[in-house]
């Protein structure tokens, strides 16, 4: 059986994020989508939650490192989440992207993405 893909979209947060002047005094909209791969075959057989990844601690650590942080760049904080995606040795492989709504005058978003994989 092939890893199993959870898929977590749009998680919407605020943070501090940039360097020019307004972007260090208020807190800034990011939408953060994030694609994790394990190998689920335990927990397909067994249908037990201890066999299968917990998305939720994962997106709860997302939340609270989000909330309580001042980032300078998309990089560093997207470097910083695909971390903690990374930190269960359970998955294999992990993908982030982080989106900066109006970050740019004529379009929608900026995003950056960042992945790895488990050798």
């Amino acid at each position: 059986m092939e890893d199993a893909t959870i898929d977590i979209i749009n998680l919407r947060l605020r943070t501090y994020i940039g360097f020019n002047p307004e972007e260090i005094s208020k807190q800034q909209d990011i939408v953060i989508n994030a694609q994790i791969s394990y190998p689920a075959g335990n927990a397909c057989s067994s249908d037990e939650a201890t066999q299968a990844l917990n998305y939720k601690t994962i997106t709860k650590a997302m939340i609270t490192h989000v909330e309580q942080g001042n980032f300078k760049l998309l990089e560093k904080l997207t470097a910083d989440l695909l971390e903690i995606t990374m930190a269960s040795k359970l998955v294999t492989r992990a993908k982030v992207t982080v989106e900066k709504p109006h970050a740019l005058r004529f379009a929608d978003s900026v995003s950056l993405t960042l992945s790895a994989k488990r050798n």
